[in-house]
């Protein structure tokens, strides 16, 4: 794991990106952020969070004053589908959530749990094998061809749910955010991107509904709409964000395939920021940049593109985090951070490989080179063995 070859490190201390800011109820030190990197390290069958992922945590939070938004946690057996993902439904889920949070905590930094529901992007036979539906937003407008027959062989088709069954899927997210709350987290992020279940109604090449949840914008945007009311009534707007994705292509979805689509994250970022007005501003809205449309590609400096999220200024009044492949492109970091003060910067990859990340932009330092290999391997291998910069010199990588 050496340091990543023909990268020029720019020092950024002396940027926005080291000014602190207010999110909620949180005062950050800077606006560097870790987002939502699911690792499948929970423990299999229960979804219980592992000790080795307290050690992770505790290794990223050591820097006082960040924000991590923590992996996808599922609120409720049937928003699952993964088998070594995290719940927050249990009493032995939320006893090691709780040694994460409180790691954190003493480390004097902030967590949000990202509240995960799969909807068709979950395995249908491993969802059938624990007497699961295989749920989306319309029956049988299937991922692909292997899903499909996934589906099919395990006899759990594609099943489009109901109304009351949304109704269901508000409740679990309320009841799993109260419980990651009550167990000590600062708040909670709504996970609406990327081609899960709040995404495949958001998106018309998913949603082939007839009803109140499908067709026009204002449709398509109720469920997500809905969960957004139903956290803030529940634990407060001030800890409640959202995550979306609107180029995103990832789980299938349109992206800047459809124009169009552009409108639709408007709307909903206009809804939140009607609801701020009226005294319920929610901690952020976080965005994923256009040119990670497709997370599981690997991270090149070469996919910029000529969409923006410059929109969401505009429109949504509140802090901003920005996600995607940004370490490697630090001088667009900086112009991103400098040219609006409510934003903030996520950094995904490079925080599995460098614990100390926040230091390193600040410092201008060499960066771990990450491991695509290891990412969900059941060890710590990959995960919590990656040094700081000062153990990698000791290690000799500075020589390499």
């Amino acid at each position: 794991m050496p340091f990543v070859k023909d990268f020029k490190p720019v020092a950024l201390g002396d940027t926005n990106l080291f000014k602190p800011i207010k999110v909620g109820n949180m005062e950050l030190k800077h606006r560097i952020v870790m987002p939502p990197l699911t690792r499948m390290r929970a423990s299999y069958p229960g979804n219980v969070p592992t000790d080795l992922m307290v050690e992770y945590y505790d290794q990223r939070s050591r820097r006082e004053g960040t924000f991590i938004v923590a992996e996808g946690v599922f609120p409720s057996a049937q928003s699952g589908g993964y088998d070594n993902a995290p719940g927050a439904w249990s009493k032995e889920q939320l006893d090691q959530w709780k040694k994460i949070f409180d790691v954190v905590h003493k480390n004097k930094s902030f967590m949000f749990p990202q509240v995960w529901v799969l909807g068709r992007l979950g395995f249908p036979d491993s969802l059938a094998r624990d007497g699961l539906r295989y749920d989306s937003a319309s029956d049988d407008v299937y991922l692909d061809e292997e899903y499909e027959t996934k589906a099919k062989s395990s006899g759990n088709r594609q099943h489009g749910i109901t109304k009351s069954e949304i109704q269901q899927y508000i409740k679990d997210y309320v009841q799993g955010s109260k419980n990651l709350v009550e167990a000590g987290a600062d708040g909670v992020e709504i996970h609406s991107a990327n081609g899960y279940l709040l995404n495949q109604f958001l998106d018309p090449v998913s949603n082939k509904r007839t009803d109140e949840y499908g067709g026009s914008i204002e449709n398509r945007a109720r469920f997500t709409l809905e969960v957004v009311d139903a956290l803030i009534e529940a634990v407060g707007p001030e800890r409640v964000g959202i995550r979306l994705s609107p180029y995103g292509k990832y789980g299938t979805m349109s992206g800047d395939r459809d124009p169009t689509l552009l409108a639709t994250y408007a709307y909903v970022a206009g809804e939140i920021e009607k609801r701020a007005k009226n005294g319920k501003r929610i901690a952020y809205i976080h965005l994923m940049e256009p040119r990670v449309a497709n997370g599981s590609f690997d991270e090149s400096l070469e996919e910029f593109t000529d969409n923006t999220n410059e929109f969401i200024y505009s429109i949504w009044k509140g802090p901003v985090i920005r996600s995607g492949t940004l370490v490697m492109s630090p001088l667009h970091a900086k112009a991103i951070a400098n040219s609006n003060n409510r934003t903030l910067l996520a950094h995904g990859r490079y925080f599995i490989a460098n614990p100390d990340l926040v230091t390193r932009i600040e410092k201008g330092l060499p960066i771990n080179k990450y491991d695509r290999s290891t990412f969900y391997a059941p060890s710590s291998e990959g995960y919590t063995d990656y040094p700081t910069y000062e153990e990698a010199l000791k290690l000799g990588w500075d020589k390499e």
